[in-house]
């Protein structure tokens, strides 16, 4: 991360929201994370949603590569912090939805929106 950056971290304007982590030849790279440009970096910002490198041990690589491989697992990163000069980004590793849990979820919803207009009824 560049200077600019990291002063626009200090400044808490992250957005974590969208972003995922990919292994490619060996290197961790963070994409879809969005650091809001600082106000006063005029020419020196970066572009906010560029992709990132991640520095890790070649045995941290190589076991999250693994199990990203094998068990389906997704590598998302959680949150950022200073750990001194550093920002550091904590990562966990997730499983995504299989459809018949989205296809309950959704029934949830729709269960609880009727409930709500129902009571709203009730009560008008």
């Amino acid at each position: 991360m560049s200077g600019t950056e990291v002063k626009s971290l200090r400044q808490g304007a992250v957005n974590l929201k969208d972003a995922w982590c990919s292994i490619d030849s060996g290197e961790v790279f963070i994409n879809g994370m969005h650091i809001s440009p600082y106000e006063k970096g005029n020419i020196f910002n970066r572009e906010p949603t560029r992709v990132r490198r991640l520095l890790l041990h070649k045995r941290e690589i190589l076991r999250l590569y693994g199990l990203m491989k094998q068990q389906g697992y997704t590598l998302i990163p959680l949150s950022l912090y200073f750990k001194k000069s550093l920002v550091k980004v904590q990562l966990g590793l997730c499983r995504g939805k299989k459809l018949y849990d989205k296809r309950e979820d959704a029934a949830r919803r729709d269960m609880k929106r009727e409930a709500e207009r129902a009571l709203k009824e009730h009560n008008a």
